[in-house]
């Protein structure tokens, strides 16, 4: 180990020793932008080089939060409208998603998949049903693994949802709406039940949510980063930690 690298473990140690237990996100969101962009800086011809290194990144940042006390995680991986992208551009990437989805799977994880998945090809859908349900009894962290993801779309599911559930008991449109609350909806949510994200990590330099947890990130602390997400190191991490204890949460305001 170099000199440099010496100053960064140092760094890196001073930074883990600074966090607080109790000072912990329990639930995390991840905005795991800039694959396209770390290849491209990379002198990579394919792109699909920068998603792999994304999708490997993906498993250090779950250990990493596991090590910190992390419960929750949530990985937005592939938005709705990534759907519209030319086959040539989105068949390889739901291949490597396939194969992590798998793979993480196979770690003390329980997965969660989320997002649209009647609007996946059947092979991505059946990958991640399967590794829910393979993984549901596991106690350790909970993955929420974000794939033909929006928030809008999260929202009108969650109502469309909730509406055919009481259709179901005969309450009327006009009871409904007597009694209708926040509560209501978010029963039905891809994350319910689940604790909101506490703090929402988007790399890559982009400071905008897109439409990533739209109702439950209402009281979230957000946190940019400017490294692409194959480039986002623990340090990064820990930082992002770091930041988000020394806040003041107001709720509500």
């Amino acid at each position: 180990m170099g000199l440099r690298g010496l100053a960064y473990r140092l760094y890196e140690r001073r930074l883990e020793a600074s966090l607080s237990p109790q000072a912990i996100p329990r639930h995390v969101g991840v905005m795991c932008d800039g694959n396209r962009r770390w290849a491209r800086s990379a002198g990579l011809a394919d792109v699909n080089g920068g998603h792999q290194k994304g999708a490997d990144k993906i498993f250090e940042l779950l250990q990493w939060c596991q090590e910190s006390g992390v419960e929750v995680v949530t990985l937005w991986l592939l938005s709705t409208d990534n759907l519209a992208r030319p086959a040539t551009e989105l068949d390889p990437l739901l291949r490597i998603i396939e194969d992590t989805v798998r793979e993480l799977a196979t770690q003390n994880w329980h997965l969660n998949p989320m997002g649209a998945l009647d609007l996946l090809p059947a092979g991505t859908a059946r990958a991640l049903k399967d590794a829910g349900e393979v993984t549901a009894n596991r106690t350790g962290l909970l993955v929420n693994v974000a794939v033909g993801y929006g928030g809008r779309r999260e929202i009108a599911d969650a109502v469309r949802s909730m509406l055919q559930m009481h259709a179901t008991k005969g309450t009327t449109i006009e009871e409904l709406a007597e009694i209708l609350d926040v509560e209501h909806i978010a029963e039905h949510l891809y994350t319910a039940g689940q604790p909101d994200p506490d703090l929402v990590i988007r790399t890559s330099g982009e400071q905008r949510l897109g439409g990533f947890l739209l109702w439950q990130s209402t009281h979230s602390e957000f946190y940019f980063c400017d490294a692409y997400w194959p480039a986002f190191r623990r340090v990064d991490f820990l930082r992002a930690l770091r930041s988000y204890a020394a806040r003041h949460r107001r709720f509500g305001s």
